[in-house]
């Protein structure tokens, strides 16, 4: 297989595994015993940044660590998977910081299609206080935004002890 194959298969990959690797952490990793830089999140921001950035330097700090290691090793791979984590990183710096967040300077409101469901998807995660019981945990793949809704609806009722319908 020619090298320029594997180099563009290695990126691909590290970009589309990125999300699944993004989720796992996110739900498991930041909801779970790092919730204490992560809360940062789910509060409001007093200033530019959040201790919850500190996961962008953790995840940019593998991405550098790759690349100077597959420079030193000389193996191509890795540095093209070290780019596709490092994409990844720039569509999430994009997307979740600017267009969820409006963390940059410009401002869109999506009101139809994939941007909307993303946003929506991530409200959604941020509607329920603390760590617990969160929907949502992705960040590119916004997932079935009806589903989340009736799982948020359904733990309300369940934590209100009644039926919803009136």
């Amino acid at each position: 297989m020619s090298e320029w194959l594997i180099n563009t298969a290695c990126f691909l990959g590290a970009l589309v595994g990125m999300e699944w690797v993004a989720w796992a952490t996110h739900r498991y990793v930041m909801h779970g015993p790092l919730w204490v830089l992560h809360r940062s999140h789910h509060e409001p921001r007093h200033g530019a940044f959040e201790l919850n950035d500190l996961f962008a330097v953790i995840f940019a700090g593998m991405a550098i660590g790759l690349f100077a290691l597959g420079s030193a090793m000389d193996q191509p791979w890795m540095f093209w998977t070290a780019a596709g984590i490092t994409a990844y990183g720039a569509l999430y710096a994009l997307v979740h910081d600017g267009l969820v967040h409006q963390r940059w300077p410009f401002r869109y409101t999506p009101r139809k299609g994939y941007f909307k469901r993303l946003v929506q998807a991530h409200r959604m995660h941020h509607a329920v206080k603390g760590k617990e019981d969160g929907v949502s945990f992705g960040f590119l793949l916004p997932g079935d935004v009806r589903r989340f809704s009736a799982e948020l609806r359904q733990r309300r009722v369940e934590r209100a002890g009644s039926d919803p319908r009136p």
